[in-house]
C-alpha cells in the first residue's frame, strides 16, 4: 500500500481531525512536483509533527483523492501570492 506522508504542525493536524480544514498545501517546487505529480497513493498519513512510531494520537489516516493547483496568500508562505498543490484531506477510511 503506497502511503503519502505530510507532517504538520499542531494547528492544522487539530483543524484537519476536526474537519474543518479539507487541504494541506504544499508549494509548487521540484520537491513536490516529484512527489505529487503523475503519482497516485492509497492514502495519506498526516502527523503532528514527526511522532513516535507507535504514536496513533498524532496520526490521522485520510484516503488519497487527489490534488489541484492553485494560486492562494498563505501567512507561512509569505505576503505575495504563491503557487500551491491543494492535496485533499477530506476523505476518512
Amino acid at each position: 500500500m503506497s502511503t503519502l506522508r505530510l507532517s504538520l504542525i499542531g494547528e492544522y493536524f487539530h483543524q484537519i481531525k476536526a474537519g474543518a480544514k479539507l487541504e494541506e498545501y504544499r508549494l509548487c517546487t521540484p520537491y513536490w512536483a516529484k512527489r505529487l505529480v503523475g503519482r497516485s497513493y492509497d492514502q495519506i498519513e498526516i502527523a503532528w509533527g514527526y511522532p513516535k512510531a507507535n504514536d496513533k494520537e498524532r496520526r490521522i489516516l485520510r484516503k488519497w483523492t487527489g490534488y489541484t493547483i492553485k494560486t492562494m496568500q498563505h501567512k507561512h508562505f509569505g505576503p505575495e501570492p504563491v503557487t500551491v498543490f491543494a492535496i485533499d484531506v477530506s476523505r476518512t477510511g
